[in-house]
């Protein structure tokens, strides 16, 4: 059962939606990969505005994770895609529903 969590929100540079939104659907096969993250979801909240939401089993997985690669290539595209610093935030799962 998922008892952590990320949300990180990210804002596009004017002009950068559209590239911003490929890079995160393009990172699923990442979020895949990752061994520590039971359940990952990127969503666009409105035109210019952008979420990962993140799960994990432990707080050993969610401190892992600003260090793998859908991070470090955010990081290489930040000043590209983003409008300003994107803001991570920890939170609890307190409960989820799955099919």
């Amino acid at each position: 059962m998922s008892k952590v969590a990320l949300l990180v929100r990210l804002s596009a540079k004017a002009g950068k939606e559209n590239g911003l939104a490929a890079f995160l659907a393009d990172a699923q096969p990442l979020a895949v990969a990752e061994p520590g993250t039971v359940m990952w979801f990127a969503v666009r909240l409105d035109a210019q505005s952008f979420a990962i939401f993140d799960t994990f089993e432990s707080n050993a997985g969610r401190e892992a994770h600003p260090n793998v690669s859908i991070a470090a290539g955010l990081s290489v595209h930040a000043s590209e895609l983003l409008a300003e610093p994107w803001e991570i935030g920890f939170a609890d799962v307190l409960a989820y529903k799955l099919p």
